[in-house]
């Protein structure tokens, strides 16, 4: 993938933006698993996806999950890098390739809501597979915690973050757009 700088440095506000916003804005949305927090951090990540594409959307996951992993959650280690990328990774690829092929306000609604529902589907097996082996508990612990906490947790975080992409997309795509409108006079 042949990237330009200009793309690189908007890729890198976008993933700085999901840090500062996994830092100003955290909060448990399932009482019984506090655990579980909501931050907005996808939004940004979701519309880098839709003005580059699923796969930068995918770099900008990595990037984010990456940074998370070892400066802001040093305790969730690996297995909580690799939960975050699957998740949001899955988010991001479902609704990308979706707007990519219709690209309109019904193709981002379509893939947003092809995305959530993909995110908390593949979460399911994940969380058997991860919470099981690496944290020790009993696949019926696994269990009641998926149907109480994981599933409803995935649903409202990816929803929620959903709702706010599809409200200031297009504000921030024109700001983006002003930027290369503003260098290419700068060149001539």
């Amino acid at each position: 993938m042949k990237i330009s700088v200009n793309k690189m440095v908007k890729m890198s506000v976008l993933t700085a933006l999901s840090i500062v916003l996994i830092i100003l804005i955290r909060f448990p949305i399932i009482p019984s698993a506090s655990f579980l927090v909501y931050e907005p951090a996808d939004v940004p990540i979701l519309i880098g996806t839709f003005i580059f594409g699923p796969i930068a959307g995918l770099v900008i996951t990595f990037m984010v999950a990456l940074i998370q992993a070892i400066l802001l959650n040093p305790n969730g280690g690996w297995v909580g890098f690799i939960m975050h990328l699957i998740a949001t990774g899955t988010l991001v690829l479902v609704a990308g390739i979706i707007y990519k092929r219709i690209h309109s306000i019904k193709g981002a609604i379509l893939g947003l809501l092809a995305g959530c529902i993909s995110m908390t589907l593949i979460m399911i097996p994940a969380n058997y597979f991860f919470v099981v082996n690496f944290y020790g508990m009993s696949f019926q612990a696994v269990t009641a915690y998926i149907y109480s906490a994981a599933i409803p947790f995935n649903l409202i975080k990816s929803f929620v973050n959903s709702f706010i992409v599809l409200l200031v997309y297009k504000h921030i795509g024109r700001v983006f757009r002003g930027f290369d409108n503003l260098s290419s006079k700068r060149r001539s």
